[in-house]
C-alpha cells in the first residue's frame, strides 16, 4: 500500500520520491472516510474491523486514486478552430454535451482516476461558458469528483469584450459558485500584458485560485505572470527553460506538466528534472481533449513522465495524487490514504509499484472505490463458447 502520508505542503525535491509504502498494508474505510491507516494485523484486530466488509488486494498494489489535474473535458471536437468549437457549444444541448462527457468520465473510472479538473475555454462566449459549466458542476460526483475551470483564451484587440470578461463574466461566474479557478491562457504577445494583469487581478479580488497556460514558444512572459501574481499553477512549460525552472522554483510555484500531449504533436518537453531541481512543486496530468488529446489514462502520463521527462516512478507516482491534489486546491481532502480524506483508492494488478513505469498504454486498475465505494471492478473476459444470447442479455 503507497499511502503518500507526508507533510501537508506539495512534495518537492527529494519528499517527492516519498511514496511511504506499507508492506502488506490495510485501510479501515466508515461512510466514505478513511479512518485507519497500517499494517493489516493491526488494523485485523480493531473492533470496528471485525464488522467490516473485506477487499481483499493480496499481491495487488494498492494506491491513492489518480487525479488529473489538466483536462479540456467538455470541449467539443473541432478540427477548425476554437470559434467553430464555441459554436457547436452553443449549438448542443446541455443534455447531450452531458451524455458525452460522462462517457468519458466513466472511461477515466475505468483507468483508475478519481477527480479530474475541467475547462471551458468558449472565447468569451457567457451562453456557452455557462453550458459548460453547468454541465461540468452537474456531473460532479457521478462517478467522479469534476474541479471545474473558467478558461479564458484573451479577445484580440476587442476592447468591449475585455472589458466585459473582466467587468461582467467572472463576477457572475463567481457569484454562481460554478468555478474555483479562472485560468488564462498567455500566448506570449506582449500586447496583451495589460490584459493578462488586470484579468488576474480581478480573479484574484474576487476569490478566484488563479492559474496560466504557458504552452507558448516563449513562455517567459507567463512565468513573469505567474510569478508576479503567485498563481496557484502554472501549466504546460513544454519550451521552459532553465532559467525559468530556476523562477519558478525561487516562487514556490505549482507546476502541472503533461507529458502525454507534447508526443503526437513533436512538441518540446517540460523540463521536469530542473523543475524538480529547483523546488517547483511538480504535478503531471493527461491533458485529456476529445479531439486534439484523447488519451485519458493517468498510467500512461506515469509511465511517459518516466520514459520521457527523467522523472522517478516515486516522483512520478506523488505528481499524479499528492502534489495533484494540490494542483487542484483539495489535498486536505484527497490526494493520499491516511486518516480523514475521503478513501479514493486504486488497486492494481501490479505486485511492485515500479511496474508501472513500464505499463505504458495498458490499463492494470482491478478496482477504483471513490468515497469508499467501488466504480469499477474489473470483468472477466466472456469466453468465446457463451452464446450471444446470453451476452446480449
Amino acid at each position: 500500500m503507497l499511502t503518500l502520508r507526508g507533510r501537508p505542503e506539495p512534495r518537492r525535491g527529494c519528499s517527492l520520491t516519498e511514496v511511504n509504502a506499507i508492506t502488506d498494508g490495510a485501510a479501515l474505510i466508515r461512510d466514505g472516510i478513511i479512518v485507519e491507516v497500517g499494517p493489516s494485523r493491526r488494523l485485523e484486530n480493531l473492533a470496528e474491523a471485525r464488522l467490516a466488509v473485506e477487499i481483499d488486494a493480496s499481491g495487488r498494489v494498492v494506491m491513492p486514486g489518480f487525479i488529473d489535474s489538466h483536462t479540456h473535458l467538455a470541449f467539443p471536437s473541432s478540427p477548425d478552430s476554437q470559434d467553430e468549437a464555441t459554436r457547436r457549444v452553443r449549438a448542443c444541448t446541455g443534455q447531450r454535451i452531458e451524455a458525452r462527457t460522462r462517457t468519458h468520465l466513466e472511461a477515466m473510472a475505468r483507468h483508475g482516476t478519481t477527480t479530474v479538473e475541467a475547462k471551458t475555454g468558449c472565447i468569451g462566449d457567457e451562453s456557452a461558458e455557462s453550458k459548460l459549466l453547468r454541465v461540468l458542476n452537474a456531473l460532479c460526483g457521478d462517478p467522479l469528483d469534476v474541479v471545474p475551470s473558467f478558461f479564458c483564451r484573451p479577445p484580440h484587440d476587442d476592447a468591449p469584450a475585455t472589458e466585459w470578461i473582466l467587468a461582467e463574466l467572472l463576477p457572475k461566474i463567481h457569484k454562481r459558485k460554478i468555478a474555483p479557478f479562472a485560468d488564462i491562457a498567455c500566448t506570449g504577445e506582449g500586447g496583451l500584458t495589460p490584459f493578462y494583469d488586470h484579468y488576474l487581478n480581478a480573479a484574484h479580488e474576487l476569490g478566484f485560485a488563479c492559474r496560466v497556460h504557458a504552452d507558448s514558444p516563449q513562455p517567459a512572459d507567463a512565468v513573469d505572470l505567474a510569478v508576479r501574481h503567485a498563481v496557484a499553477g502554472i501549466d504546460h512549460l513544454e519550451h521552459a527553460s532553465a532559467e525559468d525552472a530556476r523562477r519558478i522554483g525561487e516562487a514556490r510555484l505549482m507546476t502541472t506538466l503533461l507529458p502525454i500531449s507534447s508526443l503526437p504533436f513533436g512538441r518540446a518537453l517540460p523540463p521536469a528534472r530542473a523543475l524538480i531541481d529547483a523546488g517547483a512543486g511538480v504535478s503531471i496530468a493527461t491533458d485529456f481533449d476529445p479531439h486534439h488529446s484523447p488519451t485519458l489514462n493517468m498510467q500512461t502520463a506515469i509511465a511517459l513522465a518516466c520514459l520521457y521527462l527523467g522523472m522517478t516512478i516515486e516522483e512520478a507516482i506523488s505528481a499524479a495524487t499528492i502534489n495533484a491534489a494540490h494542483a487542484v486546491g483539495r489535498a486536505t481532502r484527497i490526494g493520499s490514504i491516511e486518516p480523514g480524506k475521503l478513501a479514493d483508492i486504486v488497486v492494481l494488478n501490479i505486485a511492485d509499484y515500479r511496474d508501472l513505469r513500464n505499463s505504458f498504454g495498458t490499463n492494470v486498475v482491478h478496482l477504483t472505490i471513490k468515497n469508499g465505494r467501488v466504480i469499477y471492478q474489473e470483468g472477466e473476459v466472456a469466453s468465446r463458447l457463451v452464446p450471444i444470447e446470453r451476452l446480449s442479455a
